[in-house]
């Protein structure tokens, strides 16, 4: 029998408007650095193997940044005790962020450790919100058990090290993410009421802070050629950074805002928010910090020479898991359909498959290609949209 969901923390005033706090851009700033560790791992040795490590633990920052927007959503946002928690949470992800590049050797503990104190500071951020009537009571113990049986596991397996980490630290992973999800999702249901703009706003700065990083790595792989700058390395810098600004048209020029709206009239505004925020955007980040490190690699190494195999599935590969996020997004806030942007990553993943002998100023050159295709066909069916509105008949990219 399905347990009845709890019912969502009464309060006078819907608090669907509010900004985002001084300290929670703070707290944002220093997920910058924890985000541009994980392009570092992975772009220090484009592997299969360092790729599944950068994706195990970029799960792992995303979950504990989105649990933090989670709960500062359900308290004041300049508050005493808010500002402390996460001040401390603050120094925390610095420390797990300095060792993040070795969390599969010798700084697994100082990683390890630092993170699951910011997952209990999370826990202790809703016991206050709990106490002041802003978040159910029964929701948070559901979850908070989930926490401390996967937190347990990234222990043990910081212990074991070796294949037995990487096995428990995906069974952790499985169950922090499958307590909200799966295990507690009727009572997830009455947690807490959104705020939507600043729930909603918070995943959007995420989403452009990853984009910009996917910027700077562009820049950093220059500067540490170590060769004068030439004009083809310009070319194909700028084209990175045009795959950047096209991955940005595709999220906020069509969607980002008709997505907060739709979140702020939901008839189960919680539930819809935590699949097609903090779950559904996990894919979207992935694929922007895939990306990133693909690029890195692309303008560090040789422009004439044809791109590892791991490397060419994460450039082409990265940027069709974003369309497939984006997409998924669309279909499970809006109800809309993306063709256009699914046809896309086809497109893209055709190249990672086949593209083994092309050199990598081909893949580059022919991914903005279709990308900037894919703005343009976008753009043509927003004027479409527009335009056929008032027969009630919206164009789908």
């Amino acid at each position: 029998m399905t347990e009845p969901a709890a019912a969502a923390p009464e309060d006078d005033e819907t608090p669907n408007e509010r900004e985002t706090g001084s300290v929670e851009l703070l707290w944002d700033l220093v997920f910058v650095f924890a985000v541009t560790q994980v392009t570092t791992l992975f772009a220090a040795d484009p592997s299969w193997k360092r790729f599944g490590q950068s994706m195990i633990v970029l799960a792992l920052i995303w979950w504990a940044w989105s649990a933090f927007v989670w709960a500062t959503d359900a308290l004041e946002p300049e508050s005493l005790s808010l500002r402390r928690q996460l001040l401390i949470a603050t120094v925390l992800i610095f420390v797990a962020g300095l060792s993040l590049p070795h969390a599969f050797g010798d700084e697994v503990w100082p990683f390890a450790i630092a993170y699951v104190l910011v997952r209990f500071i999370h826990l202790w951020m809703y016991a206050d919100a709990s106490r002041g009537g802003t978040a159910a009571r029964p929701a948070i113990l559901g979850f908070a058990i989930s926490v401390g049986a996967g937190m347990l596991l990234l222990l043990v397996g910081a212990a074991l090290g070796g294949v037995g980490q990487v096995v428990l630290w995906l069974a952790a992973l499985a169950i922090d993410y499958g307590g909200p999800g799966w295990l507690t999702r009727a009572r997830l249901r009455g947690l807490q009421r959104v705020a939507v703009a600043h729930f909603a706003d918070r995943y959007g700065d995420f989403i452009i802070i990853c984009l910009g990083e996917s910027i700077v790595a562009i820049g950093v792989g220059v500067s540490e050629r170590g060769h004068a700058l030439s004009a083809a390395l310009v070319v194909i810098a700028t084209l990175g950074v045009l795959i950047a600004l096209a991955m940005w048209w595709t999220y906020f020029d069509a969607i980002a805002a008709r997505a907060q709206e739709r979140l702020r009239g939901h008839v189960d505004p919680v539930l819809a928010a935590s699949d097609a925020y903090s779950y559904l955007h996990l894919i979207i980040v992935a694929g922007i910090i895939i990306f990133a490190g693909a690029i890195k690699v692309v303008v560090h190494n040789r422009l004439g020479q044809p791109m590892p195999a791991a490397g060419r599935l994460a450039f082409d590969g990265g940027i069709a898991t974003y369309l497939i996020g984006v997409a998924v997004f669309r279909l499970r806030l809006l109800g809309e359909h993306s063709p256009a942007r699914l046809t896309t990553a086809a497109v893209l993943a055709a190249s990672a498959i086949l593209g083994g002998d092309l050199p990598a100023w081909l893949i580059t050159a022919s991914a903005t290609a279709v990308m900037l295709a894919l703005c343009a066909v976008e753009f043509s069916a927003r004027r479409r949209q527009t335009a056929s509105a008032v027969r009630g008949a919206p164009a789908q990219t």
